[in-house]
């Protein structure tokens, strides 16, 4: 059975990588999803990590919006919080003026990075409270319906951009269940609540005029190779990379301290995000994601394309696109 497949794009600079090398990375990628077929291509905001390179969410899908021409591109998620609804508002309405009918946008409530630099953000501490109400503010802005008298985006008024609440917890799903919104659960990296949050979601659903039904998207890490041993090989080293992403922030981690590392209560900790990950030839990865889209009833898969190597992330886009998505 055939179902929507898409990217959550983590925007990876690799060691020694220089920037403009990761963001070609990206477009290239995007550019072979649309070819393949896939849905939907979502970037993160985070903070602070010298190994991700979409921090400024927006300005990175304007550019990939550019180099492609029918896949949709979003955000997943902008973290509202860190902003003003208004100006999210006239970022995404942009994007959706230039690219009509191309453009989601994903929100959670996190930091997206640690303490310190949430206060070099100017975040207060209490900023996530309001995030219900700042949805609530954001969906007038983009609806043409602003809340607050005299107050329009500009662009972005009209624009209607769809919105996804992201989460991983029971949280989002209450939260996007209430507002009538779509829904996707971070299981790629937090797969502790997944079905228990997708179970709610579905039970607590309100239609809205947005959507009529629950639209639920779950989230897995994949690495489809032509043998085995190659996707292993290739799973081997993207947790080596997790391991350094997490645990080695500010210090320079030797091959021998990273494979210490991965056998220490903290690494084993950083590898068990990685549960919910399809690994192997293109029959094991499909056997897989269709259980697991089953077994949480998802309406949608996103994928994070794991393997630190750019052929080896082609590779597993063209075995979905022929397998999967076109099968």
């Amino acid at each position: 059975m055939s179902y929507p497949l898409s990217i959550l794009d983590l925007a990876i600079v690799q060691p020694g990588q220089a920037i403009p090398d990761a963001v070609a990375a990206s477009v290239e990628l995007a550019q072979k999803a649309e070819e393949q077929g896939f849905r939907r291509i979502w970037f993160a905001e985070h903070h602070n990590f010298p190994s991700i390179a979409s921090s400024a969410t927006s300005v990175f899908i304007a550019h990939v919006a550019a180099h492609t021409d029918r896949i949709r591109l979003g955000s997943g998620g902008v973290m509202l919080p860190n902003h003003s609804p208004l100006i999210i508002a006239e970022q995404f309405g942009t994007l959706a003026e230039i690219h009509p009918g191309r453009i989601d946008l994903g929100l959670g409530r996190a930091p997206g990075t640690d303490q310190r630099t949430m206060m070099a953000l100017r975040r207060e501490p209490s900023a996530a409270d309001t995030f219900p109400r700042d949805i609530k503010e954001l969906q007038g802005y983009l609806k043409g319906q602003s809340l607050i008298p005299g107050v329009e985006a500009h662009p972005g008024t009209g624009t209607d951009v769809p919105l996804f609440i992201l989460g991983s917890s029971e949280y989002g799903a209450q939260l996007a269940a209430a507002l009538g919104l779509s829904y996707s659960f971070a299981s790629h990296f937090a797969p502790q609540m997944l079905e228990h949050a997708a179970r709610i979601y579905r039970e607590k659903f309100e239609p809205s005029e947005d959507l009529a039904e629950p639209y639920f998207i779950a989230a897995a890490n994949v690495i489809a190779a032509d043998t085995e041993d190659e996707a292993h090989a290739q799973l081997e080293l993207a947790q080596r990379h997790r391991i350094r992403q997490m645990l080695g922030r500010g210090r320079d981690l030797s091959e021998d301290d990273v494979t210490s590392l991965m056998h220490s209560p903290a690494g084993e900790q950083v590898l068990s995000m990685m549960k919910y990950t399809a690994v192997g030839t293109i029959e094991t990865v499909r056997a897989y994601l269709d259980e697991f889209r089953e077994r949480v009833n998802a309406d949608e898969l996103i994928i994070t394309n794991t393997a630190p190597d750019l052929a080896a992330r082609h590779r597993t886009l063209e075995l979905l696109g022929e397998h999967v998505i076109n099968r």
